[in-house]
């Protein structure tokens, strides 16, 4: 791993990680990222990135498409498996047309061919940074309401599934067993719960969670 960064260590500011394994490129385009005024890190192989734990900022990366080992393909595909959200732009002096379809297919916000314009790379770095806040958004969306749904008890649980589905108090009851007064008792606790005030609310609140957390368990 190489140690350039920019002078700023704030861990609530944005990253920058380049992942190429040539020296000159690494510098250049640290060089570049610094001047515009963000925090830069860049590492020599995916192996020297995988290796450093991940800041908890929103961060991006810029990675080169071949490199030794592990390409840059290889690895946007070894972090889509591991559940590691970070945005990536491509950059590659050896690319091709499929090889760009299959990264932008993938979730790569750019596909840049070398030589490139600074102004292409620092648009597509926003680009890319303002991805990574919107994801980091929603995964703290997502754990706020799980923590609100691990809150209900197992039978409210079993009921909100079925409200979501759209079901109605007495086919509810009528599925559980449970009497439809009672099913009202439990919509009540659970809009009380999960903090929602209507029906389309905790609709859209439980899309947040796994698919099978908002269907009936058969």
């Amino acid at each position: 791993m190489d140690t350039t960064k920019s002078p700023s260590t704030d861990e609530v500011a944005e990253w920058v990680y380049v992942v190429d394994d040539d020296l000159s490129v690494r510098e250049a385009l640290s060089s570049l990222i610094r001047s515009v005024g963000l925090n830069v890190e860049t590492f020599s192989s995916a192996a020297a990135f995988l290796a450093v734990p991940r800041k908890s900022s929103p961060a991006c990366l810029i990675l080169d498409v071949r490199m030794p080992d592990l390409s840059g393909l290889e690895l946007q595909a070894l972090l889509t498996r591991a559940g590691i959200c970070i945005p990536i732009v491509f950059i590659t002096g050896h690319g091709d047309i499929p090889m760009a379809v299959r990264a932008i297919k993938h979730g790569a916000i750019e596909f840049l061919a070398k030589p490139f314009r600074d102004e292409d790379l620092i648009s597509a770095i926003r680009s890319a940074l303002a991805r990574a806040h919107d994801d980091q958004h929603e995964a703290q969306e997502i754990a706020r309401v799980r923590q609100r749904f691990e809150q209900l008890t197992g039978r409210e649980k079993e009921v909100v599934a079925y409200i979501v589905q759209g079901y109605l108090n007495k086919q509810v009851a009528a599925e559980l067993g449970i009497s439809e007064t009672t099913i009202k008792v439990h919509r009540h606790n659970i809009m009380s719960k999960m903090n929602v005030r209507t029906l389309p609310d905790l609709v859209r609140m439980m899309e947040k969670l796994a698919p099978s957390e908002s269907k009936p368990r058969k």
